[in-house]
């Protein structure tokens, strides 16, 4: 009995700061958004030289994006307002109709198909809300267009 009690004593010590460092962990892990695809967050839309940021939408179609992350596409142009490209992959589409278009949106069209609009317009179309450029000031001429290569990425906290 006595020897089983000192065992329990020395190990003890070590099964507690096991689980505190555990919790603590967790604690972190849960409390990073950028890299936690089930969180909303900011990410990086890079085109040529130009930096924009974005905001996503707290949703299922935004964390099924934000899990696809980084991901460098050549975006088709269309309509002299938006840039399109079709995921590999159909995400969760919650599609509505917006009424009008905002430079800036980040939307998805369908199920697999991801629009980044340039220009504000109204719309009889629908659409699953992805996200939204912060500052959408210069998209439009670092857009271009024609067909651009796009980087969107997880962006760093500071």
């Amino acid at each position: 009995m006595k020897y089983t009690f000192n065992i329990l004593i020395c190990i003890l010590p070590l099964l507690i700061a096991g689980n505190t460092i555990l919790v603590y962990k967790n604690f972190q892990d849960s409390n990073i958004s950028s890299n936690n695809p089930r969180m909303p967050g900011t990410i990086n839309i890079k085109t040529g030289d130009k930096i924009f940021t974005a905001t996503l939408l707290d949703n299922a179609t935004a964390m099924a994006f934000k899990a696809m992350l980084p991901l460098t596409i050549n975006m088709t142009e269309l309509n002299g307002n938006e840039k399109y490209f079709r995921l590999p992959a159909d995400l969760q589409a919650n599609a509505s109709n917006p009424g009008t278009i905002k430079t800036g949106d980040l939307m998805l069209w369908g199920a697999n198909t991801i629009v980044l609009f340039y220009k504000s317009f109204s719309t009889s179309y629908t659409y699953t809300k992805v996200g939204k450029i912060d500052d959408p000031t210069g998209l439009a001429a670092a857009l271009g267009s024609d067909d651009v290569k796009v980087t969107f990425e997880l962006r760093q906290e500071r």
